[in-house]
């Protein structure tokens, strides 16, 4: 792996000053390329190599080398929840390690190169475990990455911070191709690009917008309003495809994500890409909800919860069928969607 394999860094475009950023700590071999790797995952706002769980104070590179120090070499993410969830930023973690070796990683041999996950918040134990659940059945030795309370980290020394980006040369054992497949497939050249976005997923004028709307749609998507539940045309529908904005056409869903909530409204877990959406504080109606809107076309879509299913992030986006338009799988080459159908699949 070098440099120039590398995939583009999405973060680097994202103002996360204000943010309420949450933390989790990863293991998974040298902690060179997982850090690379994680830095570019969208909604990680910072990525910092050390060393985790260890006896001994502010050890160093050395003595965490000696493996008499039982520290693992680690990564403090610090994300935010809004734009990528903890479920996901699992899920990419078992894609770049072997969970099933223990004390090992690629060519790397040692206590301090074994896997873990190291959480702070106690709610995000249920997260890892169902994370791990979902997974193991993917191997057939039993996963041995180790899941504890963190107890300590230590920045490793500033040589070792952003080491790829610094030595294209740098020996790496996590294999990025699964971030350029997302990243080639969902940003379609870079649609966290605004400019870029805009010239693939136009907004029509208002004139042209009201003829192309149905009166429901336009209510919705311009003016905010929400459709009757268990009376619009997506709550239960079921077809394998995606979901895109009624008024731009910019992909938002997809049918693998969706479920059903029991609320009379198409609910799913994510979005296709977490930055095509916009998050609102809403108070309408004395209550206190975020609404979601669509980021190039500014169509209200519905709501966002935090009751939907744990073991896929603990998110509900509640959406009205009047704000999305559907594409069937069999369809999406057709229809110049062809690079989302592994998100469908």
């Amino acid at each position: 792996m070098n440099r120039k394999t590398l995939p583009p860094n999405p973060n680097r475009s994202v103002d996360y000053k204000g943010k309420k950023l949450k933390e989790i700590w990863l293991a998974g071999g040298c902690f060179w390329g997982v850090q690379a790797f994680f830095s570019r995952v969208y909604g990680v706002a910072e990525a910092t190599a050390g060393y985790a769980n260890g006896q001994t104070e502010n050890p160093t590179y050395e003595e965490v080398c000696s493996g008499r120090t039982g520290h693992a070499e680690a990564v403090h993410l610090r994300y935010d929840p809004d734009l990528v969830t903890l479920t996901s930023l699992l899920h990419h973690f078992f894609r770049i390690i072997d969970p099933t070796t223990l004390n090992r990683q690629g060519n790397d041999r040692g206590v301090q190169y074994r896997s873990g996950i190291y959480y702070r918040d106690a709610e995000d134990l249920p997260v890892i475990q169902a994370v791990i659940a979902a997974v193991q059945p993917e191997y057939r030795q039993p996963i041995v990455t180790e899941v504890l309370p963190l107890a300590n980290f230590y920045p490793a020394e500033e040589y070792h911070q952003d080491y790829l980006d610094k030595n294209p040369g740098g020996y790496c054992h996590v294999d990025f191709s699964t971030l350029t497949a997302a990243h080639s497939g969902i940003n379609n050249a870079n649609t966290n690009d605004q400019t870029n976005l805009e010239s693939l997923y136009q907004k029509p004028d208002p004139k042209t917008l009201r003829q192309k709307l149905t009166p429901l749609q336009y209510a919705v998507t311009q003016h905010d309003e929400t459709e009757p539940p268990f009376q619009n045309q997506y709550w239960d529908h079921k077809e394998a495809g995606i979901y895109v904005d009624v008024v731009t056409g910019e992909p938002l869903f997809s049918s693998k994500d969706k479920y059903d909530a029991g609320c009379g409204w198409p609910s799913f877990t994510k979005p296709i890409n977490p930055a095509s959406i916009t998050y609102h504080r809403d108070h309408r109606f004395g209550l206190d909800r975020i609404e979601t809107r669509s980021r190039i076309g500014d169509s209200h879509l519905g709501h966002v919860f935090d009751d939907g299913p744990v073991e896929e992030g603990g998110r509900r986006f509640c959406i009205n069928s009047a704000a999305l338009r559907f594409i069937p799988l069999d369809r999406m080459e057709e229809e110049g969607y062809g690079a989302f159908i592994p998100f469908v699949k």
